[in-house]
């Protein structure tokens, strides 16, 4: 192991490399290391034509994170799971000056495990019918995880695979090839003088030790930014990558470049175990919102109802909307079930924002490849995921909309990971966006003002969950507005698709709802409101 700055690190890097970055949203990243690469692109134009590869999203929908390598000439290919905290990558391949791929995130954690271990690949089920999958590549919705025009034609001309439709034993699997590392960036707070890596002020441990290992397997070179620089470590324990592995060590000497997430220079909550009560007591303390009722609180109020209903004892929450469920839900008096997510913590409160992926007080905090393993076996009793658009038959996009420079990629992150192993899926968000106003009171929902969008569409733009094939596998799905529930239930035909089957009191059915579908839906014979205890003002008793 040697130490040297991030300006020597940076210098390591050739052309040609496939790089592999650590890091979850604002938690994680080797900000130094990235940022001193940049700089060195801008001013000499190397290196160029790189790979970068990454499981988790990483950055601030500005300039940090993997932000860094959105550089036309800097980066050939993009091949991460989640995208929309890294907006200069998506402009980059919106511009077609790259190639774009979107693969799941779990996959990706599994595939360094993979590599590590000179397996051929990780072939799985996860990614089946949705626009990773390559087996239907005529099928306008199937691109084989592609998300630009360049990557499609890269996949056509046979210049790249990165996922590959296979039968086994009479059974449909997608295969997603190893590929060599050349360079893996991760982030650790302290290295000894043999180089082992501790992560005792992380909110987490990513993939580090697979992704050091898969590496130095492929005879690649691990550099990893840290805090400081100990004799030794006090704890066994908080060392997650032996030395045998590192290769360079860079100490980051601006602490704006390592703080624990981008939205926070330390929170010890992170990093302190579950206490007794003390977490859900310190949820049910928080304040609640006051004032009207709006919509996006209704959504919120309705899956905490789920909560309730089907008793799950291990839940996902997924970012944005439904973050705050969980937090809900203890102000309404429920408990029994543990939250989850997708970077380890298990148990605590999620956090949001640039510091989604870490908990507040978490009983345990496993790897992400580990974390992957339990929900990809169908460790998730509940998933509780928010939804851009929908169609008729049940299928969400929440991973891309739009074509060419004007598009935008979010990408799809663990979600189809999760929506396909999880025992039940909820989907949340309002019917329609774009200026919607509603007012709730006594019990009913009036909409003041509807949205310039209506989010139910006669096909999705892009398939990121298919619902007659999720369906198909036995889950049962629900969709949550603010004035409307549906659920993939089978027609006359036994085909499943998308149907109505609760309304808000005080909404015409028509007007308030149908006529704000593009498409036509199915109402449920047995058709009910919703219930009333969701539009009063003050907390929701349950």
């Amino acid at each position: 192991m040697k130490v040297i700055t991030a300006r020597e690190a940076a210098a390591l890097v050739q052309d040609g490399w496939t790089v592999a970055s650590a890091g979850f949203v604002g938690a994680g990243h080797a900000e130094a290391v990235t940022e001193a690469l940049e700089q060195r692109f801008l001013q000499s134009g190397l290196p160029r034509d790189l790979t970068l590869v990454y499981s988790a999203g990483q950055g601030d929908r500005g300039a940090r994170g993997v932000n860094h390598f959105g550089n036309a000439g800097m980066t050939a290919s993009i091949v991460g799971g989640h995208w929309r905290s890294a907006t200069r990558l998506a402009t980059l391949a919106m511009a077609e000056q790259c190639e774009g791929y979107n693969l799941p995130q779990g996959v990706l954690t599994h595939l360094y495990r993979a590599i590590a271990g000179g397996k051929p690949g990780v072939m799985t089920k996860i990614g089946l019918h949705t626009f990773v999958d390559p087996r239907t590549a005529q099928d306008a919705r199937y691109h084989g995880g592609a998300v630009n025009e360049r990557a499609r034609q890269a996949i056509a001309e046979g210049k790249a695979c990165w996922v590959d439709a296979v039968d086994f034993r009479g059974d449909e699997y997608l295969f997603y090839p190893s590929f060599p590392i050349h360079c893996a960036l991760i982030r650790c707070t302290a290295a000894d003088a043999r180089g082992n890596l501790s992560t005792h002020r992380e909110a987490f441990h990513h993939e580090l030790l697979a992704m050091a290992q898969a590496a130095h397997n492929s005879g690649g070179i691990v550099i990893a930014q840290v805090e400081s620089l100990v004799d030794h470590h006090e704890i066994l324990q908080a060392i997650h990558v032996p030395g045998i592995l590192v290769d360079y060590v860079v100490v980051c000497d601006n602490p704006a470049n390592h703080q624990m997430t981008f939205a926070e220079s330390y929170n010890p909550a992170y990093v302190t175990p579950w206490q007794g009560e003390a977490a859900v007591a310190e949820a049910e303390a928080a304040p609640v919102a006051a004032g009207p009722l709006d919509a996006r609180t209704i959504v919120q109020r309705r899956a905490v109802m789920e909560l309730a209903r089907r008793a799950p004892r291990v839940v996902n929450l997924g970012v944005g909307m439904p973050a705050a469920v969980g937090m809900l839900a203890h102000q309404a008096g429920l408990d029994g079930f543990t939250l989850t997510v997708e970077a380890g913590p298990i148990g605590g409160t999620p956090a949001d924002g640039l510091s989604f992926g870490a908990s507040a007080y978490p009983e345990a905090v496993v790897d992400q490849p580990a974390q992957f393993d339990f929900y990809e076996g169908g460790g998730i009793d509940l998933a509780i995921l928010g939804l851009a658009e929908l169609d008729g038959h049940g299928n969400v996009n929440v991973s891309k909309f739009g074509e060419g420079e004007g598009a935008s990629i979010a990408g799809v992150g663990g979600f189809i990971n999760i929506t396909q192993s999880a025992r039940a899926v909820v989907f949340m968000g309002t019917l329609t966006a774009g200026g919607l106003e509603v007012r709730a009171g006594d019990g009913g929902l009036q909409i003041v003002r509807e949205g310039r969008v209506k989010k139910i569409v006669p096909e999705v733009s892009h398939l990121s969950f298919n619902g007659p094939y999720v369906a198909s596998l036995g889950i049962p799905v629900l969709y949550i507005t603010e004035r409307a529930v549906f659920e993939m239930r089978a027609g006359a035909d036994g085909e499943a698709r998308l149907t109505l089957v609760e309304i808000a009191p005080g909404v015409d059915l028509q007007r308030d709802v149908l006529d704000q579908c593009s498409t036509p839906i199915a109402v449920a014979q047995d058709l009910r409101e919703m219930d009333a205890r969701l539009f009063q003002a003050g907390p929701l008793h349950l």
